[in-house]
């Protein structure tokens, strides 16, 4: 019987920390070319679900747990809380953004001023 030759190279289990580590560079590289539009969507995101979330439960007099339905497809990331002695809802998009909205007298639910 022919013996079969020894196998060359490093073993399979070997090529794995190799590979995840290429593979989270390339996701980091990626992640770093569209900085730009991911932050400012994750801004416009956190703003609108602010905005929406503070009228829902102040001016529309709904628990922020029946607010969360009034969000958009696509916006399941965004969390929101409240502080009912200010009657303000802040919307948090996780690492990237968190914006607040607060109920005025006579103007209604106003976003916190930011600098873009």
């Amino acid at each position: 019987m022919a013996k079969t030759p020894p196998r060359k190279g490093p073993p399979r289990r070997r090529r794995w920390p190799l590979v995840l580590a290429v593979l989270a560079l390339i996701a980091a590289g990626v992640a770093w070319y569209f900085r730009a539009p991911m932050a400012g969507y994750s801004q416009t995101a956190a703003a609108y679900s602010a905005r929406v979330a503070c009228s829902c439960r102040y001016l529309g007099g709904r628990s922020l747990e029946d607010c969360e339905k009034d969000k958009l497809s696509g916006m399941e990331l965004v969390m929101l809380s409240e502080d009912a002695e200010a009657k303000s809802v802040t919307a948090r998009f996780p690492l990237l953004a968190s914006e607040t909205a607060t109920l005025r007298d006579g103007y209604g639910c106003v976003l916190e001023s930011w600098e873009g």
